[in-house]
């Protein structure tokens, strides 16, 4: 508790303890806190919005998920300069993945105890809609209880595009089949100009918004992420924050009206920040480090008031940050990550097993519990 509150600088600081949401302008003014400073804030944030969950236990308790990234097909025709996972059609090492290789897959994530798939790929321009339904349809069938978290709002977009359908559409027919929720990824960061520099031929802002706010009508949760440490300043990731939290509050909105009828809407379930990686991509950018990655974990936490989660990165971080993360806002450490493709075609290869994960969150004293997607405990 922050008991001298003398300046307007510790009237902000006791406005964030008291759990009262900021303005992008005291935003900008936390980013400049001294790092313990800021973490500490973030924490009491993560304490405020936990609190209730899991029978008043929210805070004595850190999630994890065991799940497996797919990702259907490297073969992308929007050549994003920060990727180094893409691949066009000619390419020796472009694939199209099988139902056969698929269903191995999901064979050994459930054998393992894992109950989902983050399902992404590249923006392939001959797979037709019937093929994906198809997919989903057969993973539905052959594998029922197994989650389908798939198609980045960015893929929506493509689909769009190439099917010549409105997003309602497909993403009611992909619900049909079998999608079960939304990742964020392509959030990248959600200002123009950025996303002109560094994926052109990508989903722009609005279009990545207007997905996520047809696919919570419709009643699917998603996540939400920033990409940052690139060609951003710190003002866009403050700008993509609030557009992250103006939909957020759209979401909940429609939550808090549903009467019953039709579908319950959605809404976003947690947001995950990390960083870029350069090594093997055209985008030539300074990476940033722990520090800075810590840093804007904290100030998220704090700005996206209406986000119940904060995942850790570990992915791109490694195993010793993504715990310290723990105390800089996150409540869970995400996925053990069976397979991952893209960030590891970019030089980070960081892996996780399950006692990994609870050495980790026993070490900080609290318990670790599996998860599924919407974070209700599984174990």
């Amino acid at each position: 508790m922050i008991t001298d509150v003398s300046s307007p600088v510790d009237e902000l600081l006791q406005k964030v303890w008291d759990g009262q949401r900021i303005n992008a302008a005291e935003a900008l003014q936390l980013y400049k806190l001294p790092l313990e400073e800021l973490g500490a804030l973030a924490d009491r944030r993560r304490q405020l919005a936990k609190a209730s969950d899991f029978g008043g236990r929210g805070n004595e308790i850190v999630t994890f998920n065991v799940d497996r990234n797919v990702n259907y097909t490297n073969v992308c025709n929007v050549y994003c300069k920060f990727c180094a996972f893409y691949r066009v059609e000619k390419d020796d090492d472009s694939y199209v993945i099988t139902l056969a290789e698929l269903d191995k897959k999901i064979e050994e994530t459930i054998a393992v105890g894992g109950n989902q798939m983050l399902m992404q790929g590249g923006h392939h321009p001959k797979l037709t809609k019937q093929w994906y339904l198809d997919l989903l349809s057969h993973v539905k069938n052959k594998f029922p209880g197994f989650n389908i978290h798939g198609f980045s709002p960015s893929e929506f977009i493509h689909f769009r595009e190439v099917f010549n359908e409105p997003l309602e559409k497909i993403i009611s027919d992909f619900v049909a089949a079998g999608l079960g929720s939304i990742p964020g990824g392509g959030g990248e960061i959600l200002v123009d100009r950025v996303r002109q520099r560094i994926a052109p031929l990508k989903a722009m802002s609005d279009d990545w918004l207007e997905v996520m706010d047809v696919a919570h009508r419709l009643g699917l949760y998603s996540s939400a992420t920033m990409m940052f440490g690139h060609v951003e300043t710190v003002a866009d990731r403050v700008e993509h924050l609030e557009r992250l939290r103006v939909q957020q509050d759209k979401s909940l909105k429609r939550v808090a009206e549903y009467n019953g009828q039709g579908v319950k809407p959605g809404h976003f379930t947690a947001f995950i920040a990390w960083t870029f990686q350069a090594e093997h991509t055209k985008l030539k950018a300074p990476t940033v480090g722990a520090h800075e990655y810590l840093r804007m974990q904290a100030l998220a936490r704090i700005y996206l008031d209406n986000f119940a989660n904060v995942q850790s990165s570990w992915v791109t971080q490694g195993l010793e940050i993504g715990q310290i993360a723990l105390k800089y806002g996150a409540n869970d450490l995400g996925s053990i990550m069976i397979e991952e493709n893209v960030v590891s075609q970019a030089g980070t290869t960081f892996r996780m097993t399950v006692p990994d994960m609870q050495r980790l969150i026993k070490d900080l004293g609290y318990e670790p519990h599996q998860r599924n997607n919407w974070y209700q405990l599984v174990n």
